[in-house]
């Protein structure tokens, strides 16, 4: 990591370092807030401290300077009280955007570290990440300065020269060590900028990408619901590349991806524990499942055709075994073939939870399905969590839960006894993800605790007039509505994509609109919809049109407002 550090302090001052809010960061600015947080370090006590900042450029300039100061970075995916609690036994300090009660730090107005720019030894423990949990209760990964100045230099390597000086724009978190390493670390290394703010929403990522040369960090929950809709061709044009990590890319979302923004993404693979272990990119031309590693990984399969990894990323002189079946492919690559680890006994009968969502995606009842074990205290049982095809949502609002049960249970029945199959159900629309993109294994579990999945979905909706091809509706969002979640801690706003949502769903209940959708035109956000306040919803259907325009009001003004186009 000694060339980022000669880098970081030798680079001129003048130059962009990243983005904000539109507006150039110069490398001078971005270097006092380095010294700031350096100074900070340098005065406070203590070796480790927790670190969590949304902006990505603060956050970049908070993990420098707590190195110069030899502090060991621990991050965490977000600011719960859970995580909060795990930390505060293993922390000195927390430093950034963490809530008042943890007492947070930051620097002072006397904070300007003007001490020796040194780099920290090779074997310096910089850093402890945790596991995404997405397979089970996450863990603390400790990395040496060595592992990560290795893989950086490694990517550079395999991708950099395609890559320019283009900007890095991220719909993913830089608090995992994919954001970290691909959002921040490589980026500070080579000089390319920042975007300070993480993209959630497609209406701001589609113009950003148009601006300059870039390139796109994203997950495949991100990737694979890039609306057509938008326009992308600024985007097109200025990419330099795509990658997604986090989890498996479908082959029908890589073509997604590839037609909308003229980039096949190239997925990488790996782990918290292994660091990154390989690549792929699945061009139409080429096509191809098999995974290309790094150069500087060894892999091997062992007797149970488990995934063994070695490389100056793992953190290992031996090899480390990852809970992934692979197949060799030739030529040096591999065909990854499931997670070893979903192998669990029920009723001391062998069941594979993979072969389980096989056969509930198979009825044509289900888009995804994931299923989990859950502890109980007699004994293990098994839940599946369902997001419904339209076949089966119609089955769903029209016959019950109940009939939806019986139907996937008896389809289960070729793949496991009666005693093995899923005793609850939960089916969602969506999985609900973190800010790595990823679908952590509590966060479900968590589901059938509550009865978030019983909550409404839609708004007290009250008719005030109508006419042949125009209604007028006054709604009433509840406060406990299911879209509230996520959005956002500080206040319950409700997500855009509901508003166009219910549009639809009232379109077709008071108009008696056929015809599926086709795309969104016109479409503005101007202020935030709450629960409790009342608005109105005019809709107009413009039959020889094949449109559905429709807006939100009320007496604070206009709320939203868009015209959605139907197959005819």
């Amino acid at each position: 990591m000694r060339e980022l550090f000669d880098r970081l302090f030798t680079r001129p001052e003048g130059e962009v370092a990243g983005w904000r809010d539109g507006i150039a960061v110069a490398h001078g600015t971005w270097l006092a807030r380095v010294r700031a947080w350096a100074g900070l370090g340098h005065r406070s006590g203590g070796e480790h401290v927790a670190l969590y900042h949304d902006d990505s450029l603060e956050f970049a300039a908070a993990l420098i300077g707590a190195w110069l100061a030899r502090k060991t970075v621990w991050l965490v995916a977000d600011t719960l009280p859970a995580n909060c609690a795990a930390l505060s036994g293993q922390v000195d300090a927390f430093w950034g955007q963490f809530p008042p009660q943890i007492a947070p730090n930051g620097p002072g107005p006397g904070d300007d570290w003007r001490g020796e720019w040194s780099t920290p030894a090779p074997d310096f423990p910089a850093l402890v990440v945790y596991t995404s949990g997405s397979t089970g209760a996450p863990t603390p990964i400790g990395k040496y300065l060595s592992q990560l100045s290795a893989e950086v230099a490694a990517l550079e390597r395999q991708f950099g020269a395609a890559l320019g000086t283009a900007d890095v724009i991220a719909t993913v978190s830089h608090q995992h060590i994919y954001g970290l390493l691909f959002r921040i670390l490589w980026p500070l290394a080579e000089g390319r900028a920042i975007h300070a703010a993480r993209h959630e929403f497609p209406e701001t990522l589609a113009p950003a990408l148009g601006t300059r040369p870039c390139i796109l960090l994203g997950s495949p929950a991100h990737l694979k619901r890039l609306p057509t809709h938008l326009d992308w061709r600024g985007a097109a044009h200025m990419l330099r590349a795509v990658f997604s990590s986090g989890g498996m890319l479908e082959q029908g979302a890589s073509t997604h991806v590839a037609g909308l923004l003229g980039q096949a993404p190239i997925e990488v693979y790996g782990s918290s524990e292994s660091g990154g272990v390989a690549w792929r990119q699945r061009k139409a031309a080429e096509g191809g499942e098999a995974w290309m590693p790094l150069a500087e990984v060894r892999w091997r399969l062992n007797d149970a055709g488990a995934l063994e990894v070695a490389s100056p990323f793992a953190g290992t002189d031996g090899w480390l075994a990852l809970a992934d079946r692979a197949e060799d492919a030739g030529a040096g690559r591999f065909l990854l073939c499931g997670r070893a680890d979903r192998i669990v006994k029920i009723e001391e009968k062998r069941i594979s939870l993979d072969a389980l969502e096989s056969a509930l995606v198979a009825t044509g009842l289900a888009r995804e399905a994931r299923v989990l074990g859950v502890p109980d205290a007699a004994r293990q049982t098994l839940a599946a969590f369902v997001l419904p095809s339209v076949e089966g949502r119609a089955l769903l609002d029209g016959a019950g839960k109940a009939a939806l049960n019986a139907r996937l249970r008896a389809a289960l029945a070729s793949v496991a006894e009666a005693v093995a199959l899923p005793r609850r159900w939960r089916y969602l629309d969506e999985w609900p993800v973190n800010g790595q993109g990823k679908t952590p294994q509590a966060q479900l579990l968590a589901l059938l605790d509550d009865q978030r999945a019983e909550r409404p979905r839609l708004p007290a909706a009250r008719l005030l007039e109508t006419e042949q091809a125009r209604v007028l509706l006054e709604l009433v969002v509840p406060a406990d509505l299911l879209y509230f979640d996520g959005h956002f801690s500080v206040a319950p706003v409700l997500p855009g994509v509901v508003q166009v949502d219910w549009a639809i769903h009232y379109g077709r209940e008071r108009l008696a609109l056929a015809g599926a959708f086709k795309g969104i035109n016109a479409l503005k956000f101007q202020q935030m919809i709450r629960p409790g306040h009342p608005v109105l919803l005019e809709l107009l259907h413009d039959q020889a049109k094949g449109s559905l325009n429709f807006r939100y009001f009320s007496d604070a003004g206009a709320h939203a407002s868009g015209r959605i186009l139907l197959e005819s």
